[in-house]
């Protein structure tokens, strides 16, 4: 079977398309035919070598695929079930803690940048049933991360504002989830067609930030004086003023990205006097995931999906991520 493989120190040019065997599995495992994935900044970390890696380790934490395989001991699953990997696969339910956000594919252990997989049974769900292999694979990391910011940390009702921040996997999806339960949506972006296409999905108001540096009064102004209930942030330090800025009077601010940076000055005196909080998010339980796959199921939602690339050519879909010209997920089909 073919696998890519990082190779230190890292680097789109070290990215190896091998030859390897596949594993019979073993008590409590399943092999799986992975069919698709879906990139994320963190499986760009591991590209680059910006997050190290064990020598040889199989990138991507994303995958969807068919079951070809059960081992002994197994009953949640049998031969030809579609499947969907986990972020965090020893995260049942419940607060995050060191242990519960341990084995993440394709950086504690091997991920999904292959044809064949063998993992714990636990390592998976259910597939959406509305879903191809394709659209579910983009799920378990940018789609759970914004489910969680939104449903499991905000309790957002309809009607309170939501502003999001770019064009990439999570702000699309929290621009889907927060249109899907009735609220309003701001959108930030440097591109005058990202925002023509934001419209598109439904976004109230857009804000194009290189012409307004100002863009947290803007946001102000645009919902009335009130500000954002919730604001997906995923900047980081060259965002986080402006952010604080925008959020409402006891409002949230998920922290979730750090594109322009991993440490800068926060307004705490305003933070304070807005009774506000910044919540950091990373991805989700297997809880919240099923919970997120029920939403979509019944709301027969459909993640916004730019190019999809062969697994051979797994560098040029970082080199496309890296450009951040993409309009929600660059997609992987594995064959």
């Amino acid at each position: 079977m073919k696998s890519i493989k990082v190779k230190k120190p890292g680097g789109l040019d070290k990215l190896s398309f091998e030859d390897i065997d596949p594993r019979k599995p073993g008590i409590n495992e399943i092999q799986v035919e992975i069919k698709a994935s879906s990139l994320n900044f963190h499986d760009y970390l591991v590209a680059v070598g910006l997050l190290p890696v064990d020598e040889g380790r199989i990138p991507l934490s994303d995958g969807a695929g068919i079951v070809s395989e059960v081992g002994a001991g197994v009953e949640s699953f049998s031969k030809g079930d579609k499947v969907l990997g986990y972020f965090f696969p020893n995260w049942e339910d419940g607060s995050a803690s060191m242990e519960k956000m341990s084995g993440i594919p394709g950086d504690n252990v091997d991920g999904f940048a292959s044809q064949i997989v063998t993992m714990s049974a636990s390592a998976f769900g259910p597939m959406p049933g509305n879903l191809d292999f394709l659209p579910a694979s983009t799920l378990p990391c940018a789609g759970l991360t914004a489910w969680r910011a939104m449903m499991v940390e905000a309790h957002l009702r309809p009607g309170d504002w939501v502003l999001t921040q770019g064009t990439g996997g999570v702000s699309i999806f929290a621009i889907q989830f927060a249109r899907m339960m009735g609220c309003k949506v701001v959108a930030t972006s440097s591109s005058q067609e990202k925002l023509d296409r934001l419209k598109t999905l439904g976004v109230d108001e857009v804000i194009n930030y290189r012409e307004h540096s100002d863009w947290g009064d803007v946001v102000n102004e645009l919902t009335g004086g009130k500000g954002a209930n919730l604001v997906v942030e995923v900047g980081g330090s060259g965002t986080i003023a402006q952010s604080v800025r925008a959020v409402s009077v006891g409002g949230i601010i998920s922290m979730i990205g750090v594109l322009t940076g991993f440490a800068g000055d926060v307004p705490l005196a305003e933070l304070f006097q807005k009774n506000a909080r910044i919540v950091g998010i990373t991805v989700g339980s297997k809880k919240d995931q099923k919970d997120m796959i029920a939403a979509v199921e019944a709301n027969d939602l459909n993640p916004v999906m730019d190019k999809t690339f062969n697994l051979e050519n797994l560098a040029d879909a970082f080199k496309l991520q890296e450009s951040q010209r993409h309009f929600g997920k660059i997609g992987v089909q594995i064959k």
